[in-house]
């Protein structure tokens, strides 16, 4: 079989991944640097029996995907920067509602409307809080093209086995760089499907378990079955409940989704490190200037290595404790001004001491910026 090529963007190699994980629906908004995600999903949904629709606000895009996602759609929103602060709130439904659902956010200069058409990674701890009350997330940040195909394949199958919305954080360099992107084959890559209740289930209930589950299965709103949805804590049937049990009971199904399959989740790639005495933690574009970084500095004998967490949340803590028992300084390299430090500081807890390199003014952090960094704590 001939393999199939195409020279892409990240924005563009996002759309293609959704397709291939099956997305039906695209409810969103332009806005810069992700409206390629938008353009793109409007030429190709049409051509696979898909629907997209574009909405007077970001609200109202993220509203509009979370209903296709009722409906049965497999279903995506892009945005960006203060773009994603105006979703927030339909983030915290779709969690508390159990919607699956993808949210893409290609991050660019704030606050506010900042620097639209440069990069940064400033929405890292809005991505884990920054709907209220406690929720569960899955949040991933893909360094490549092709990762940023791989990835969102891997968001959409995410949603759909544990019923959460998941979050996509590119930034300006992922998404607007072109590379080479080997487009897999049906069948190459797995691609889950929410678990349906049978068609004549008589005795289904929207949020009912079964022993020793976690995800209630999903019927599609218009399929015969019909619940209640709301965004006020809930019983088996969907309709809104004030019992404090319920909610405590509700609250921790809902947390233990994730926290009790972190095997399934987690996602990190490693350079180096089996003998590192030094070690760098980066994610998203800057990783690519962190590995270039670690190539020059062990030119220079010095022991360094990479550690890329691709799930940011839940962060990859274990295998972090384990490095930083190993090695003599940590730096966390980021384009902002130590948002992921903070939760690797957490983490290690006095293992290590955690440094930051950062940036937050749209420049992009580069290699000698890391390796100054470096040298300056050894």
């Amino acid at each position: 079989m001939a393999k199939n090529f195409k020279l892409l963007s990240g924005n563009e190699a996002c759309v293609e991944g959704a397709l291939y994980a099956g997305m039906k629906f695209y409810g969103g908004y332009p806005i810069t640097p992700s409206t390629e995600i938008a353009e793109k999903s409007a030429e190709y949904l049409p051509q696979v029996g898909g629907k997209f629709i574009q909405m007077e606000d970001e609200i109202a895009g993220i509203a509009a995907a979370i209903g296709g996602s009722l409906a049965g759609l497999k279903s995506m929103t892009a945005t960006s920067g203060p773009g994603f602060s105006l979703k927030q709130e339909n983030l915290g439904y779709a969690a508390i509602a159990e919607i699956p659902l993808v949210v893409v956010n290609v991050q660019r200069g704030g606050p506010s409307t900042g620097l639209p058409t440069a990069p940064a990674q400033g929405e890292v701890m809005q991505a884990m809080w920054g709907t209220h009350g406690d929720h569960p997330v899955i949040a991933v940040s893909p360094m490549s093209v092709t990762e940023t195909f791989t990835e969102t394949v891997r968001a959409f199958n995410l949603a759909e086995k544990y019923r959460t919305p998941v979050i996509v954080l590119t930034d300006e360099v992922v998404g607007h760089m072109r590379e080479k992107l080997e487009i897999p084959a049906p069948g190459e890559l797995e691609v889950y499907d929410r678990l349906r209740p049978e068609a004549d289930d008589k005795d289904y209930l929207a949020y009912r378990v079964e022993e020793g589950d976690l995800v209630p299965k999903m019927a599609a709103f218009g399929s015969g079955h019909r619940y209640h949805v709301t965004g006020l804590f809930h019983d088996e049937t969907g309709f809104p409940s004030n019992c404090t049990d319920n909610a405590e009971f509700m609250l921790d199904r809902m947390m233990r989704k994730v926290s009790d399959n972190l095997d399934d989740i987690l996602s990190y790639d490693e350079f180096m490190t089996e003998d590192a005495e030094h070690l760098i933690i980066s994610y998203g574009s800057t990783a690519r200037a962190a590995k270039a970084a670690v190539k020059t500095l062990r030119a220079e004998g010095i022991k360094v290595g990479l550690f890329r967490p691709i799930t940011i949340w839940p962060y990859p803590a274990e295998r972090t404790i384990e490095l930083a028992k190993q090695v003599k300084t940590v730096t966390v390299a980021e384009m902002n001004l130590g948002q992921l430090k903070l939760e690797v500081e957490r983490v290690v807890k006095g293992d290590a001491p955690v440094y930051l390199s950062g940036k937050a003014n749209g420049e992009v952090l580069a290699p000698n910026d890391i390796m100054k960094k470096v040298k300056e704590v050894l």
